[in-house]
C-alpha cells in the first residue's frame, strides 16, 4: 500500500499540473516568462553581481578577490560612523516632523466640503517638481544673508538671520524641512484613499457622543488606518535610512560632513575616489545596508502583525 501511495503522488500532481495548463495557466505561465526575465536580468543579476563585487577588489578594469577585506576596510573608516550617526539623527528628525504632518494634512484635508480636489493638487503638486529644480528653490530660500527669504520673514518677528544649511547645528533640520516638504503629498494621497475605507457611520457615532475633531481623530480615524500607518512607516524608515538626494544636492555631505550619510558615503567610495572608484568597498558598504534593513523589516512586520491580530 505504501508503495502505492508513493507511486500515485507524482501521478497526482503531473495531472492537476495539467489540468492547470489546460484551463488557460499555460497562456499565463507565457505571459509571465517576460516579466521574470525583466525581473531577474535587471533586478536579481544586478544584486547577485553586487555580492560577489563585495568581496572583490575592482574598479570594473581589474578585478582581484580580496575575501572580507572590503567589509573590515569600511567598518575600520570612521567616516561610516559618521555617516550612520547622521543618518539616525535624518530619520528620527524625519520620524519627529514629517511623519505626523501627512496624516495631521489629511485629517484637515477629508473635512473640506468644498475644492477639496484643488488642496488635493496642491499637496501633490511637490512631488511632481523635479529635484534639481526644488532644490534651487530651497537653496534661494536658505540664504544665509539678512535678505534670505526665510531670514526676512524670520526679521519680521525679531528672530536673526540663520546659516541655515552653511552651519552644522542646523543643516541637517534644513534637510529634513526641505525632504519633507518633497515627500510628504504622495503619502497624504495614501492617506486620503484610506480615509475613504473608514465607515461614516463610525464618524457619526462619535458625534453623537459629543466628540471633536480630534477625539474623531483618535478613536476613530487612528484604529480604522493601523495597518496603512504601519506600512507608511516603515517605508519611511527605510526611505530614511537611504537618504542621498537632498545631502548631495544640497551640502555634498558638509559642513565638515555633518549632513553626510550612509548612500552617501557609498557614493563617495564609488565615485570620488582620486584612485579610481572603489567599487568592492561600495558595494560591500550596500550589502551591509541591505541585509540591516531587511532584517529590520522582517522584525518589524513580524512585531506589527501581532498588534493587528490583537
Amino acid at each position: 500500500m505504501a508503495i502505492q501511495t508513493t507511486e500515485s503522488q507524482p501521478t497526482s500532481l503531473v495531472r492537476r499540473t495539467r489540468l492547470k495548463l489546460s484551463n488557460g495557466g499555460f497562456s499565463t505561465f507565457i505571459f509571465f516568462i517576460p516579466l521574470i526575465v525583466i525581473f531577474g536580468v535587471f533586478s536579481w543579476w544586478p544584486i547577485i553581481q553586487s555580492g560577489i563585487m563585495s568581496f572583490q577588489e575592482t574598479n570594473l578594469v581589474t578585478t582581484s578577490w580580496v575575501g572580507f577585506d572590503n567589509f573590515y576596510q569600511v567598518l575600520n573608516d570612521p567616516l561610516l560612523w559618521k555617516a550612520i550617526k547622521n543618518t539616525i539623527y535624518f530619520a528620527v528628525l524625519a520620524l519627529i516632523f514629517g511623519y505626523p504632518v501627512p496624516l495631521i494634512a489629511a485629517v484637515l484635508m477629508s473635512e473640506v466640503r468644498r475644492a477639496k480636489g484643488f488642496f488635493t493638487v496642491l499637496a501633490y503638486l511637490p512631488v511632481v517638481v523635479p529635484p534639481v529644480v526644488a532644490v534651487l528653490l530651497w537653496k534661494f530660500f536658505y540664504d544665509a544673508s539678512p535678505t534670505g527669504v526665510f531670514n526676512t520673514i524670520l526679521g519680521w518677528v525679531g528672530i536673526p538671520p540663520q546659516p541655515w544649511i552653511q552651519d552644522q547645528a542646523t543643516a541637517m533640520p534644513s534637510l529634513v524641512l526641505a525632504a519633507t516638504w518633497a515627500a510628504a503629498g504622495g503619502t497624504i494621497i495614501i492617506y486620503l484613499a484610506a480615509l475613504t475605507s473608514v465607515p461614516p457611520d463610525l464618524y457619526d457615532a462619535a458625534e453623537v457622543d459629543g466628540a471633536g475633531i480630534w477625539r474623531k481623530v483618535w478613536h476613530v480615524t487612528m484604529p480604522q488606518l493601523r495597518n496603512v500607518l504601519f506600512i507608511t512607516l516603515i517605508l519611511q524608515i527605510i526611505g530614511t535610512a537611504q537618504v542621498f538626494l537632498e545631502p548631495f544636492l544640497f551640502t555634498g555631505g558638509g559642513p565638515a560632513n555633518a549632513t553626510l550619510t550612509v548612500l552617501l558615503l557609498i557614493y563617495r567610495y564609488a565615485f570620488q575616489n582620486s584612485l579610481g572608484g572603489d567599487y568592492g568597498a561600495a558595494t560591500a558598504l550596500s550589502t551591509m545596508l541591505a541585509i540591516f534593513l531587511a532584517l529590520m523589516s522582517i522584525g518589524y512586520f513580524k512585531l506589527t502583525s501581532r498588534w493587528s491580530d490583537s
